[in-house]
């Protein structure tokens, strides 16, 4: 079980990792080059919204499952 909760950990700041890379891409992007921001019409931090909601549905997602695991350790 301690290798699951070690992988699963790992997931979890992969997850995070690649949402904070991403954020810092888009916003460098931006800076570099806001004209081809400016004939979308979304504003040009929506992929990073957009990251961040899929970002924090697997979090939430592993954690709930951290807590099934560690319930089901226990009662057996």
């Amino acid at each position: 079980m301690k290798k699951l909760n070690n992988f699963l950990n790992i997931l979890i700041g992969t997850f995070i990792g690649v949402f904070i890379g991403h954020g810092i891409y888009v916003y460098y992007d931006y800076k570099t080059h806001p004209d081809l921001y400016a004939m979308n019409s979304a504003p040009w931090y929506t992929s990073i919204l957009v990251y961040g909601i899929f970002t924090l549905v697997v979090i939430l997602v592993v954690i709930i499952a951290k807590i099934l695991i560690k319930r089901y350790v226990t009662k057996h």
